[in-house]
Parts: C-alpha cells; sequence; structure tokens
C-alpha cells in the first residue's frame, strides 16, 4: 500500500481533497491498474470515473497495423492507447484512487511490469465477445499474486452470460470476484472499484 501525507504536495497538479474539498486527517493513496484485452474498455472506465480530467495517450489505427491489431467483434474502433491511462477517484474517507490502464496490444506488454509495481490491484476488463483477449492480463495477474477482479463490460448487442459460466471459460480460481459492468457509466465504474478494494483487503488479512 501507498501511505501518503495529509498535506497537499505543491507541486502536485492534482491535489487529492476529501468529499468537502478539504485533506482529511490521514489519506491513504492506492494504485491500481486497469487492465484487459485490446478494446475492452479501460479508456472508457478511467474517463467515466476520474474526478480530474484523464492523461491519455490515445493515437488513430492505420493501415499499417491492420495485420497486427485483431479488430474482429470491434470493428468501429479507430484509436489505440500506446502508452497508459492515468486517472484519479477520491473516496470520502480519506482513499484516494490512482488509476492506470494499460494499453491492450500485445506490443505493449513489456511496459506491463513497469506499470504494476506498487499497485495494491487490478480491474481486469473482459469482452463475453472475446473471452480469450483476457487471458494474459488473468495470467499476469496470477504470477504476481497481485490481488484482481474480473469486470466483465457489457456491450451493447453482446450476449448475456451467467457469472459461473464466466468463470469457468476464463479458468478463474472461485476466491476471484466476477462483477457485471457498463463502463460508460460512473455509478458502474464505481461499483467496480469498490469491489476490487474490498478484495484487496479481504486477500490482505487471509
Amino acid at each position: 500500500m501507498i501511505y501518503a501525507p495529509s498535506d497537499p504536495d505543491p507541486a502536485d497538479p492534482y491535489p487529492a481533497t476529501g468529499a468537502t474539498g478539504g485533506h482529511s486527517d490521514t489519506h491513504l493513496a492506492l494504485k491500481i491498474l486497469i487492465a484487459g484485452g485490446f478494446g475492452v474498455g479501460k479508456t472508457t472506465f478511467v474517463g467515466a470515473i476520474s474526478e480530474v480530467r484523464p492523461l491519455r495517450t490515445e493515437e488513430q489505427l492505420t493501415d499499417v497495423s491492420t495485420d497486427v491489431d485483431d479488430l474482429n467483434g470491434i470493428e468501429r474502433k479507430s484509436t489505440t492507447t500506446v502508452a497508459m491511462d492515468f486517472g484519479r477517484i477520491t473516496f470520502p474517507d480519506g482513499i484516494t484512487l490512482y488509476l492506470f490502464g494499460t494499453p491492450g496490444q500485445e506490443r505493449f506488454w513489456f511496459m506491463w511490469r513497469d506499470m504494476a509495481y506498487g499497485a495494491v490491484g487490478a480491474v481486469v476488463l473482459a469482452d463475453t465477445r472475446r473471452l480469450a483477449t483476457s487471458f494474459s492480463a488473468i495470467d499476469f495477474f496470477e504470477q504476481r499474486n497481485t490481488p484482481f477482479i474480473v469486470a466483465v463490460n457489457c456491450f451493447d448487442g453482446a450476449k448475456r452470460h451467467r457469472v459461473e459460466k464466466i468463470r469457468t471459460a476464463l479458468d478463474l480460481d472461485p476466491q476471484t470476484p466476477i462483477v457485471l459492468c457498463d463502463v460508460r457509466q460512473r455509478d458502474s465504474a464505481k461499483h467496480v472499484l469498490t469491489a476490487l478494494v474490498q478484495h484487496a483487503l479481504d486477500a490482505d488479512t487471509r
């Protein structure tokens, strides 16, 4: 866990504040990764929940990447994250979450190790139309014993599946939470983060 002082750093362009705009006496800052395959909604998730304008590193997809990036099922996608997304959300009890969205394409996976340093947990976003794109992120966090949950992004028009069926398809541990969400909705994204923090705390006490 990362503990931050109660007094803000004057050089910090995004000082964390409490619910009333002041700083709590005890401030706990947690680093969270938002991971998953290409096109599952990581950038949208960070943008929906961040209380500050998120930092994005998106670039236009070009014909050069046609043979590299699999657009099957996401043909309308026109941009891609080439480094990371960054956002922040502060809870009334003095907890601040710093969100780091990972790039989804395989050629950028080398960045995941550095981004994961100091993270207390991760959200693995999944698309039921392309569940295989979630395996790499799941394996990554399992191998590092990093607490994570799977958040199934319920895309418009996508077939709905029972949670246990999804668990079996992803070969998840019974203790790994699965939540359904719409990453476009702030309340839905907040529910996902609450579930992750609770899971990380539970894992810390086991």
